[in-house]
């Protein structure tokens, strides 16, 4: 093969493994229709709403009167502006993070100003200071935001290390020495006799690991992993041959939705290494996924030997549910079902189709 030969095919069928750790999460707004940020800043804003009232007070009655005095202003703004982000969330997502910080304090600023001179009536009966009021509260709710924001970014800072971490965690699972070994002598036991199939396990084989080397982004189609899954579990049925049967039942329409990458495959692992090979009868590994509303839901189960609690389950189930919790916050759920010849694992996150 002639070198320029040899360039076309490492360009076309080896692309080059990059590090996960080039790829920082970039800076990003607060998602507004996450229920763990909104709760986040609801607790948060009156928290320094208490801080202030205690801090202006002289007594113990009038900390509580300062405070009910600020949440009178503070409850309507907080609302009518997290309700305002809903809706622009989508836009706000699209633009560069430092214009979205000035939008979104400049709207703090507007809704603050604007609920002050509508209940004007309420919070200066008197009218007495009404331009100078006005300004001060558009001032403060341009601190808090930006306090709120600088909060959401700090945080996303700390925890981008274990996101990392976690990824990179996903993808050694997925790449078993012990694995490959057993996939090549199965190829090697069947080349002679089977050359077809032998071929495309070798071609499987090699889809699995350019898939795993490839840069992931924080989510990805729904079929690129159940693809993956495929080629998986074809080379374990090679292996296995007749112990290990499988039951798809996944839902037409949910090929299109966006999920974490590596969330299928871990858990498909550990049905196989922790299941179905300890088991001399072998059996059948149950993968169902389906849409009900707004939630997509994964349910892996398995027949097992009985013995629960696993080193090799709690690692790759933690790992999941830490990337989990760091995406989605309170809106992913997470349940895990060892009963006495059964292992379930049940995995419920917001559906999310991708852009067409």
């Amino acid at each position: 093969m002639s070198c320029p030969e040899c360039a076309e095919f490492e360009a076309t069928a080896m692309p080059r493994a990059q590090s996960i750790n080039q790829n920082p999460l970039p800076d990003a707004l607060p998602n507004c229709r996450n229920l763990g940020v909104v709760l986040r800043l609801v607790l948060l804003l009156n928290a320094a709403a208490l801080l202030l009232a205690v801090a202006r007070a002289i007594s113990w009655s009038e900390i509580v009167e300062r405070w009910l005095a600020s949440a009178a202003l503070l409850e309507p703004v907080l609302l009518t502006l997290l309700l305002v982000l809903y809706g622009l969330q989508p836009r706000l997502d699209r633009l560069p993070y430092r214009s979205g910080v000035a939008i979104t304090i400049l709207l703090g600023c507007v809704t603050t100003t604007l609920i002050y001179l509508l209940g004007a009536p309420v919070y200066t009966p008197t009218g007495e200071g009404l331009p100078f009021n006005a300004l001060r509260y558009a001032l403060i709710a341009g601190i808090g935001c930006w306090g709120v924001l600088a909060y959401f970014r700090l945080r996303q800072l700390a925890l981008s290390p274990a996101l990392h971490h976690a990824r990179l965690q996903a993808l050694r699972a997925r790449i078993r020495p012990h694995f490959l070994f057993n996939t090549l002598n199965a190829v090697l036991a069947i080349v002679r006799s089977q050359p077809r199939r032998a071929e495309e396990a070798l071609e499987d084989l090699s889809d699995l690991f350019r898939m795993a080397m490839e840069d992931a982004a924080d989510r990805v189609p729904l079929r690129r992993e159940l693809e993956l899954a495929r080629r998986y579990l074809a080379l374990e049925q090679l292996r296995l041959g007749e112990r290990l049967q499988l039951d798809w039942q996944v839902q037409a329409d949910v090929e299109a939705a966006l999920i974490p990458p590596l969330l299928l495959q871990p858990v498909l692992e550990n049905a196989i290494y922790h299941g179905i090979e300890r088991l001399p009868q072998g059996g059948t590994v149950t993968i169902s996924i389906g849409r009900s509303h707004r939630d997509l839901t994964l349910e892996i189960s398995n027949p097992h030997p009985g013995t629960t609690g696993s080193s090799g389950h709690r690692l790759a189930l933690d790992n999941i549910r830490e990337r989990l919790a760091l995406l989605y916050d309170l809106e992913a759920n997470y349940q895990v079902d060892a009963g006495q010849n059964e292992y379930r694992v049940r995995i419920t996150l917001p559906y999310q189709r991708e852009e067409s």
